[in-house]
């Protein structure tokens, strides 16, 4: 099987080829495996559900062992696309602590760290994107439909032809011919 990376394994729906859709993929495109949903509040507040999670946001852990328990990032690993918190983390067998490896969907963001200019301006430019597709929904949904002209003559032959409707059969042949011996 094919182990360099291609963009049409993300059209497959085998989970083996997602899997390896994932695995294979370059850095720049694990980066965006590594967004984690907002809390209500912030969804409310920003007008985006999603966003890439950074070192400092203070997070919540909603699967697994640590399930509940908050702390603010300490490391993001693009290339194993995992997230360790500070607090979480587990005693090796020489003795050392290391931090526990948490997959970016099982995390929830309870505060963002905006220090970063750059992120300040995608979140507000997402914003805008957002604010701008439910009005032309709701225009859409307004508006009362008309039905369609040609349903109407469909309507108008049936009404016609209701009393009237004959059904054709064709004649069925017989294939069975008597030999003469």
């Amino acid at each position: 099987m094919k182990t360099t990376f291609s963009t049409t394994w993300k059209n497959s729906t085998q989970p083996r080829k997602q899997r390896k859709y994932r695995h294979n993929a370059p850095l720049h495109i694990k980066k965006k495996f590594l967004g984690g949903h907002l809390c209500k509040e912030l969804r409310t507040q920003h007008k985006i559900r999603t966003i890439g999670i950074k070192k400092g946001d203070k997070v919540k852990v909603m699967r697994g062992k640590h399930k509940g328990k908050t702390g603010s990032v300490e490391k993001v690993s693009v290339q194993h696309t995992k997230i360790y918190i500070q607090g979480l983390d587990f005693k090796k067998r020489d003795g050392s602590r290391s931090l526990y490896p948490l997959e970016p969907s099982n995390i929830m963001i309870m505060e963002l760290n905006l220090e970063d200019k750059k992120r300040m301006k995608t979140i507000q430019s997402e914003s805008k994107t957002t604010q701008a597709k439910p009005k032309k929904t709701e225009e859409k949904a307004s508006e009362p439909r008309e039905k369609p002209k040609t349903t109407e003559k469909k309507e108008s032959e049936q009404k016609k032809t209701s009393g009237t409707t004959k059904v054709e059969t064709k004649p069925v042949k017989k294939t069975e011919e008597k030999k003469e011996n």
